[in-house]
């Protein structure tokens, strides 16, 4: 409740008895114009001087109004880092998103409006039933809400957001590749996913005349069955920088957050309506060096993109097993031949500093995984890699434990936190809920159309 609020429900709560006290009790020195700060010492003053028919009723006039102060303060008092801090996790500093110099075609239109028709078109799978949709659906933020995402079969990991991808220099859990389209690719011939091959994905292509047409306006003459091994890898090359055009554009939607920090540029006043009081004592808390959290969940999209060892132990039907994580994941990205520096990357010498300079050994990257974005984390449950926990509470009751007991080098510190603080930190990561996308309606194609 506001100040305002609290302000009117004590007096509505007086007039039951005595009169409520009015502008000559509590108005008199000023009460209702003071900072918050202030107001405390005034009121107790006007307590000192009442008649004794108002005592009792000032007595919790003044515990109310003392409540109201204490809360007003905790929601306006962040000093100048603070506040620095707040605004760099706004969504209005995110830049647009980084060129990317692999592929020439990630800001073109028409390359989007391909990549969208294939993102949605479940033709492109063996069994005609499974598109990039299936596992990255629009209304759930571009997952699927599954611990273990299921395509023509279950896979091993969970499937992460899409949105804000484009800033990450490396994608899936353990970074396995290095850019959008050389990730789009992978799902289409894993079999337990679409297990499709690419000459079969180009067939879809060329027997579909409007898909072939919107190919060959961007990319040019699309090869046929009988061409050679080279000309169909740089098509099938082609079909992922074509979906990561329109992936590209899987940008996060402002929250009550992202309205809580613009509408204190306007006064404390002005924000105080947009969270609660436990939001905000939330957001003390994971901006605080007591949790660390933004040591990780930095930046308006609440992520590094690093990878971090966070002491996972992969427990898998009551057997205890090992998933390495990063460091298989970039070895893996090095033999791809899709990478930024292989031989279908339209990017220069030069061009490809995160994959020249990555770093391919260490106890740091055993069992390390990618920091996933913060953004709408309260409605893309189940959390971390393989789904294991399915809210928020358990995900920060784990922090809170730190167990230990994975691969390598575990970096958390147990959190000496309340479990008021633990919901407190919840209630803030819902405040980083945006508006769902929505698919295109007329973006579903399947093989009976």
């Amino acid at each position: 409740m506001s100040s305002a609020g609290m302000k009117r429900r004590v007096s509505q709560d007086l007039s039951l008895g005595a009169p409520a006290p009015g502008p000559s009790h509590l108005d008199a020195g000023g009460v209702g114009s003071a900072p918050a700060g202030e107001r405390a010492g005034m009121l107790t003053a006007i307590f000192r001087r009442a008649p004794w028919p108002l005592t009792a009723a000032l007595m919790l006039w003044l515990a109310a109004a003392q409540t109201v102060v204490a809360q007003e303060s905790a929601a306006q008092d962040w000093n100048p880092a603070e506040l620095r801090m707040l605004r760099s996790l706004q969504l209005d500093s995110l830049e647009p998103p980084p060129p990317d110099p692999s592929n020439r075609f990630a800001d073109d239109p028409r390359a989007a409006e391909l990549g969208k028709r294939i993102f949605f078109d479940t033709r492109f799978s063996d069994n005609a039933k499974v598109a990039c949709a299936t596992c990255h659906q629009p209304e759930k933020y571009f997952t699927d809400g599954l611990a273990l995402s299921q395509g023509i079969g279950e896979t091993k990991r969970g499937a992460p957001s899409l949105i804000g991808t484009a800033y990450s220099p490396w994608l899936y859990w353990d970074g396995r590749r290095d850019s959008h389209w050389a990730q789009a690719l992978v799902p289409l011939e894993t079999p337990v996913e679409h297990g499709f091959d690419r000459r079969r994905v180009l067939g879809v292509i060329a027997a579909d005349p409007d898909l072939r047409a919107a190919y060959e306006e961007v990319f040019g003459t699309l090869p046929g069955e009988a061409d050679d091994e080279e000309a169909i890898n740089r098509a099938f090359a082609n079909v992922g920088k074509a979906v990561a055009a329109f992936e590209r554009g899987f940008l996060p939607a402002p929250s009550r957050f992202d309205a809580y920090v613009k509408a204190m540029g306007e006064g404390p006043a002005a924000a105080e309506p947009e969270l609660s009081q436990d939001e905000i004592a939330g957001l003390r808390l994971f901006i605080s060096e007591a949790t660390q959290c933004t040591r990780c969940h930095n930046g308006p999209l609440f992520t590094n993109f690093g990878f971090h060892n966070i002491g996972l132990i992969q427990l898998r039907r009551g057997v205890r097993k090992y998933d390495v994580g990063r460091i298989k994941g970039v070895k893996q990205a090095l033999k791809d031949p899709f990478r930024c520096d292989g031989p279908y990357s339209d990017a220069k010498p030069g061009q490809c500093e995160e994959i020249d300079f990555v770093r391919t050994w260490g106890v740091e990257i055993s069992g390390a995984f990618k920091v996933p974005t913060l953004r709408n984390i309260a409605e893309t449950s189940p959390y971390m890699h393989d789904g294991r926990f399915q809210t928020l509470r358990e995900v920060l009751e784990h922090y809170r434990k730190a167990p230990g007991g994975g691969l390598g080098h575990q970096e958390l510190n147990a959190l000496e936190l309340t479990d008021l603080q633990l919901d407190q930190i919840a209630a803030f990561l819902g405040t980083l809920t945006g508006p769902a996308p929505s698919a295109p309606p007329d973006a579903t194609k399947s093989a009976t159309q």
